[in-house]
Formats: C-alpha cells, sequence, structure tokens
C-alpha cells in the first residue's frame, strides 16, 4: 500500500509570530488556507496539508529541540537547483531570514544531486527546500 503525508501539525509558541511566518512561506509555494482563525491556521496544496497551531498555555514551558526525540525538520521538494535558488533570494534574503550549513548548497553525501537550503522558523523549527533528481 502507497501513502503520502496527508497533513503535518506544528505547534508554535506565538501566534502573532509564526502565523504571518506560515502564510507568507507556504503561500509561497502555492499553499492555500483553507481555515484561520485565532488558534490555528490550515494551509493545503491539494495534496498535502499544514496546520499550524497555537500551543496550549500549560504545554508552553515544554520547548522545542530538534535533536530531542520527535520532529527533525521538513523538506518541501521543489522542481530545479533553480527553484532552491530563487526561493533563496526572494523569500528568504528578502526577509532577512539566514540559512544554516552555509547553504545553498549541494549535498553529494546524501544523493549526487542533493541540493538544499536550510533555515529556521520563529520557533526553530528546521526546514529546508530540496532539490533532488
Amino acid at each position: 500500500m502507497k501513502t503520502s503525508i496527508e497533513h503535518i501539525q506544528i505547534n508554535i509558541s506565538d501566534a502573532k509570530v509564526s502565523f504571518p511566518f506560515y502564510k507568507e512561506l507556504l503561500s509561497y509555494f502555492e499553499y492555500e488556507i483553507v481555515k484561520e482563525n485565532e488558534e490555528c491556521i490550515g494551509l493545503s496544496n491539494g495534496t498535502t496539508g499544514i496546520w499550524v497551531r497555537q500551543t496550549k498555555e500549560k504545554y508552553k514551558n515544554a520547548k522545542f529541540h530538534r535533536r530531542a526525540t520527535g520532529l527533525n525538520h521538513i523538506s518541501f521538494r521543489v522542481s530545479s537547483k533553480e527553484d532552491v535558488d530563487k526561493f533563496t533570494k526572494e523569500f528568504l534574503n528578502k526577509k532577512g531570514i539566514k540559512t544554516l550549513y552555509e547553504t545553498p548548497k549541494h549535498f553529494p553525501e546524501y544523493t549526487e544531486r542533493y541540493y538544499a537550503v536550510f533555515f529556521e522558523d520563529p520557533n526553530r523549527i528546521k526546514l529546508e527546500i530540496t532539490y533532488k533528481q
């Protein structure tokens, strides 16, 4: 049985900061808002949904760290190396978002044609835009 990701939920610490970040990031990749209120926003590209939800107060002291058990990062696949570079220039650089690991660059240790840029959301969740053939 073959499957794909239907949706992902990301809990965030401050909706006023993270909601605008994810709305801009995901609209760049043609995701559309399917639900929005004070507690969450849901966006979909028709295949995969991403839900961003305000963390409830009683859970806010448990801070996220991507090296701990749980989610490490989310990678969005694009069609070309040029798309990675275009995103870096048009989105990350324009917004002053720093990249991680001196990216974008090739990662031949992953596969011969793996090219990516890594960055963090406002809660330091690692995100990646990837081209691989």
